[in-house]
């Protein structure tokens, strides 16, 4: 976050130093009295006065209208950075570009990103042209996961059955990282995945890579694929089954009585 490399995550690491300095108006006031009181208030010292009784106003005044501002300071921030970093909001780039939408499905424990467009697919890489609005259409083939790319900001959960929306912008051309920042079962630790923001010229070799591969994820492949597994290897599909992300959320909106919070077994 203190590196941004789009502009959701230069918003939030901006809102993140002004709220500490919020916060710096009650704690360096807090400090520097205590700093003061406790030589000045020691047993030991005999010459200060001891006034139980005392009373003043605007010492009074002072301590609730400072917190009272800073509520209004924050709910105020709140509101405004809600609706700012809104992660269904569509951002604008400044060519004016379509946004780029790759669906993402969170399975045990790897990501699986479709491309619809280009009917490809990869596990573990997601790539995108830079420049370029990416809009993810995110949902789960197991328990709840939390789709977190920290160079270019913001988190969505992704939960099965349902589906979450999360927009990102990368400035320029550069590979970061993404993972699962919601503990998912043994294998959540190694859920990370490479986000590579590309040329348009990168990005159309690359795709033309993924579908020279010649593998196709079908039925049984797919069925192979949501087994669980750790630290899965990137693996790219020329093709895969239309329909695919919405019949993966349907399954479970058609499964009575689906845990949605449990953590599945787990075969060594």
């Amino acid at each position: 976050m203190l590196d941004p490399k789009g502009p959701v995550t230069q918003t939030q690491r901006d809102l993140m130093f002004e709220t500490l300095a919020i916060m710096m108006i009650v704690v360096i006031p807090v400090w520097l009295m205590a700093i003061w009181f406790i030589p000045r208030y020691r047993a030991t010292n005999r010459k200060a006065r001891y006034m139980p009784n005392w009373q003043s106003t605007g010492l009074d005044v002072v301590t609730w209208l400072v917190p009272a501002a800073i509520i209004v300071a924050v709910g105020t921030y709140v509101w405004i950075y809600t609706h700012r970093l809104d992660p269904y909001k569509t951002i604008e780039a400044e060519s004016g570009a379509e946004p780029f939408v790759v669906e993402v499905i969170a399975q045990d424990w790897k990501w699986l990103f479709l491309y619809p467009d280009q009917g490809v697919a990869s596990v573990n890489e997601l790539v995108f042209p830079s420049g370029v609005p990416l809009e993810l259409i995110i949902t789960s083939d197991t328990v709840m996961n939390s789709f977190y790319v920290p160079a270019l900001g913001s988190q969505i959960y992704a939960m099965a059955g349902m589906e979450t929306e999360l927009n990102l912008l990368a400035w320029e051309p550069g590979k970061f990282v993404g993972r699962n920042s919601q503990y998912s079962g043994p294998g959540f630790s190694q859920q990370y995945f490479d986000v590579v923001a590309a040329t348009q010229e990168d990005f159309d070799a690359w795709v033309d890579k993924v579908k020279q591969s010649g593998l196709t994820l079908d039925d049984a492949a797919y069925e192979e694929l949501a087994k669980p597994s750790t630290a899965h290897p990137i693996t790219h599909y020329a093709s895969y089954e239309a329909g695919l992300f919405h019949k993966i959320m349907m399954k479970y909106m058609h499964a009575p009585g689906h845990m949605h919070g449990a953590v599945p077994d787990v075969e060594e």
